[in-house]
């Protein structure tokens, strides 16, 4: 096959154009081109009158050959094989998040017929729980936003993007797709499924694990494990609907996302290393989406345009640093918390993106020294979350409403009386109040120093309006569970994912879990 770049279609323009700007481009006739594949789409906005699609595609057609002596680019496509093995013990997956989902899959499709334990509910059954908890009905601590079939990215925007150059995000992503996300996530350079589509994702993907002979066992949390006199895994404990129960496994893949303190706390107990890691707070910020699109289009975004998205990243001149991370344009604010009394937000988006308001976690930067000295060991960044959390939720009245205040606010350093141009889309609501009295000051310092910059390149980002909303405080793990080059914290033992560390967002996770699964497989073959 033949690689092209720098294919360009104009917004609305049909995808069918590409075959003859290929034909074109290599200077033969369009009807030679047996077939093509879009390998990624990107819109270039940088020019507001020149807005367009840039592609990459690949082709094959007779005589390529020739074309490649004639200096044409060879693709040559990525294919992930795993071997077929057996053994006596059934691997064990605790944490059925993406990284879990993933290396389930692959062990699946291995041959090894995995016992997957998720605390959570699935899928339906943690819908209502998160509709309730929003409405008003109270949080369930083992199924909400954090926990249950998916994981935490199940209830966000469902972003598929990843910093990673690692190959395996391509199957992932095609993966993605076999299960029910739309095509276009193969090729997007920043491709979404949205939170109703995700949640019909996962549930195929586990059906089919499922049919492969696995074993997915829902409201069952990991309570620990057991091993022989030379330290090897032996045996695993959890807690299901019935009472405690243990599995003989010799290999645990532990995907438990970054919400799961009580395991971290666990493994502690038990000596497995940890480490504390950079991670990063703030809140959410929201914006009237049609101020995003005219922003970043210098035009109303009309039928042909998605809506807006953003991304912007700031150093300071005492060292500090913020950024924006997981922006859903057409989104919503929700509450995530995991633990009574607690304040946790998130953004989330649906498929079509087609709310009035664009949000964004905006977030500063911190490093393991920054966590205040009343909070020590590998776990002192998690705790000082948790105290957070529970400050926001007393100082809001403790009814799960999230304390929230305008930029214009903010800035001028008064307390929140109300909402201005922008009304707040979080749920179950907001408390209006003075987000200094809540947030650690090295991040509300960080933060105010940061808006106005932020604002000489995304215009609407300082809108006296706009809305911030706290705390945003698990968009990655304070901790890192240590592994070595065999992926083991212990004989048998593969901490994963984006909570033990090692990943950050639903690929990279994904990924991770695709790693471990391999490293079991290659223990079990050996």
């Amino acid at each position: 096959m033949l690689l092209i770049r720098n294919l360009r279609l104009a917004p609305g323009e049909p995808e069918a154009a590409l075959k003859a700007q290929a034909s074109r481009s290599l200077g033969v006739p369009a009807r030679d081109i047996i077939d093509l594949q879009i390998l990624r789409r990107s819109l270039d906005a940088r020019k507001k009158r020149d807005i367009h699609w840039e592609y990459a595609v690949a082709l094959s057609l007779p005589g390529e050959e020739a074309l490649l002596r004639r200096g044409a680019a060879p693709y040559e496509p990525f294919r992930y094989e795993l071997p077929r093995v057996r053994s006596d013990t059934r691997p064990v997956v605790a944490g059925f998040g993406p990284a879990g989902m993933f290396a389930a899959l692959a062990l699946a499709e291995a041959g090894l017929r995995p016992i997957v334990l998720e605390r959570g509910g699935d899928a339906a059954s943690r819908q209502e729980a998160v509709k309730r908890f929003w409405e008003g009905g109270g949080l369930d601590p083992e199924c909400n936003v954090q926990f249950g079939e998916g994981g935490a990215g199940a209830f966000s925007d469902g972003k598929l993007a990843t910093n990673t150059h690692d190959r395996r995000n391509g199957w992932v992503l095609r993966r993605f797709r076999d299960f029910g996300a739309p095509g276009h996530v193969v090729y997007d350079a920043r491709p979404h499924v949205g939170t109703d589509l995700l949640v019909k994702v996962v549930q195929n993907l586990r059906r089919h694990i499922e049919g492969l002979g696995a074993e997915v066992r829902f409201h069952c949390r990991f309570t620990g494990f057991t091993t022989d006199g030379l330290g090897a895994l032996r045996a695993v404990e959890a807690l299901g609907p019935e009472g405690p129960f243990t599995l003989p496994c010799r290999a645990l893949i532990l995907a438990p996302g970054h919400s799961a303190r009580d395991t971290f706390e666990y493994l502690l107990s038990r000596g497995v290393a940890m480490e504390p890691k950079p991670f990063s707070m703030g809140v959410r910020v929201e914006h009237r989406q049609i101020d995003v699109d005219l922003a970043q289009y210098g035009r109303p975004r009309g039928k042909y345009l998605p809506p807006a998205e953003y991304r912007g990243s700031v150093r300071l001149p005492n060292g500090g640093s913020a950024y924006t991370f997981c922006m859903c344009p057409g989104g919503y604010v929700v509450a995530a918390s995991s633990e009574a009394g607690g304040i946790v937000t998130n953004g989330m988006s649906y498929s079509g993106r087609a709310g009035e308001n664009a949000n964004a976690a905006l977030l500063a930067a911190l490093r393991p020294a920054d966590v205040p000295a009343d909070y020590t060991g590998p776990l002192a960044g998690m705790y000082w979350q948790r105290e957070i959390e529970r400050k926001c939720w007393r100082y809001a009245g403790g009814n799960d409403s999230a304390p929230a205040q305008t930029v214009g606010d903010f800035l001028a350093g008064r307390a929140g009386a109300g909402p201005g141009s922008v009304v707040p889309s979080c749920r179950p609501g907001v408390f209006w109040g003075d987000l200094r009295r809540v947030l650690p000051g090295q991040v509300t310092d960080t933060l105010a120093a940061a808006i106005p910059r932020l604002a000489s390149s995304l215009r609407f980002f300082a809108e006296p309006g706009a809305v911030l909303t706290a705390p945003e405080t698990r968009s990655s793990s304070p901790v890192r569970v240590c592994r070595g080059a065999d992926l083991q914290a212990l004989p048998g033992l593969y901490p994963c994912g984006e909570g033990a560390g090692w990943a950050g967002g639903i690929t990279s996770a994904a990924v991770d879990g695709l790693r471990c699964a391999e490293a079991v497989i290659a223990a079990i073959g050996r």
